[in-house]
């Protein structure tokens, strides 16, 4: 990394336009050269973003922000920059990072996103399925917004995996703020990454931008809950430009949280229905032996679980903290037959986490 790389990144723009030149020219002080020095042929605005970027001492600026906070850089021709990004025409030119990138290009990955505003049901959702993807070394792909994002972030280190983040603002900013045990936690055990350049605030017009580089590093996206204008949406959208194939969690039909997901359904998305369907479109799935969870006390632990349950969750509603009051029961454990229950059709989460039997007719 040089003044030189620091100068086109910095660049108004865009990313192809940045990596065709590179291509071209091989290293960013010949793009300098022929575009600026030599005057070669180019389009006129293009030359004048170029040379507007070249301003020598803020650039020395970054460079010295860069290695005082010890950000590494890959740049789109480095070995260590992620092979999955550099067929897509909108690449970054460069990514900054901290903690381990080499390991995207070594490990199969898996993006998952969700909502902010997540529910319950969305929190187990992710848990269930980012515990199994780690257990069968599958890295976990999200953006370290609250919610569900956190979630599969914490989940997969919890369960001693590979996990990266994508921020929307520059490498050097914990945003949220309350983020910033998860952050260091991710850097230790995984890696962050951002586009934009250190010191870059969390605008929000950032965040869009920055959701293709989630969807494109991942194999395929899994949704977990999304409100019906939901940025969620947005990575979405990327990763059907990009020809990902999208798998869904359904939602209640009462949670608002659930709204874009459902429609995402009805668009043709997959709807998750067990996790060896994931498996089968990465198309990998013979190459795993999927570890089972309920075998031996704990299985035995989460039948008598699941028949207290099936006794107090009748056709009325009763609310998840009168559950825990009665029973008595550890609240991991809790947490775990309730969401099985769920997707066995035996019981129903109702919005704000009470809970009804279903009566399958």
């Amino acid at each position: 990394m040089d003044i030189y790389d620091i100068w086109l990144c910095y660049a108004k723009i865009p990313n192809r336009i940045k990596v065709e030149l590179f291509k071209k020219f091989k290293t960013s002080q010949k793009v300098w050269y022929y575009c600026i020095e030599n005057k070669m042929n180019l389009n006129n605005n293009i030359r004048g973003c170029l040379k507007e970027a070249w301003n020598k001492d803020k650039l020395e600026q970054f460079i010295e922000q860069i290695n005082i906070n010890n950000i590494k850089v890959a740049k789109f021709g480095d070995e260590k920059y992620p092979i999955s990004l550099k067929k897509y025409v909108d690449a970054p030119f460069i990514l900054f990072y901290k903690g381990h990138i080499e390991a995207l290009n070594e490990l199969k990955t898996v993006s998952v996103v969700g909502a902010r505003n997540s529910t319950f049901y969305g929190m187990q959702c992710t848990k269930y399925i980012v515990e199994i993807l780690t257990k069968n070394n599958i890295g976990i792909i999200s953006g370290m917004a609250k919610g569900i994002d956190k979630n599969a972030h914490a989940t997969c280190i919890e369960s001693g995996g590979y996990t990266c983040a994508v921020l929307g603002c520059g490498i050097d900013i914990i945003y949220p703020k309350q983020n910033r045990e998860l952050y260091y936690s991710i850097m230790d055990k995984g890696c962050i990454i951002s586009e934009f350049l250190p010191g870059t605030p969390p605008y929000s017009y950032n965040f869009p931008i920055r959701n293709r580089i989630i969807s494109g590093l991942g194999k395929i996206l899994i949704v977990i809950e999304a409100g019906e204008k939901s940025g969620t949406l947005i990575t979405a959208n990327c990763a059907l430009e990009q020809g990902k194939d999208i798998v869904v969690v359904p939602g209640s039909i009462f949670s608002p949280q659930s709204k874009g997901t459902n429609k995402l359904i009805s668009e043709g998305a997959y709807p998750f229905v067990d996790i060896e369907g994931v498996f089968n479109l990465l198309r990998e799935n013979c190459n795993y032996n999927l570890i089972k969870d309920e075998t031996g006390d704990k299985g035995h632990k989460s039948k008598e679980i699941r028949g207290k349950l099936s006794k107090l969750i009748g056709d009325s509603p009763i609310h998840i903290d009168d559950i825990i009051k009665i029973c008595h029961i550890d609240i991991s454990q809790l947490y775990d037959v309730l969401f099985e229950m769920q997707f066995n059709n035996e019981i129903m989460c109702l919005s704000g986490n009470y809970y009804v039997k279903i009566h399958n007719i």
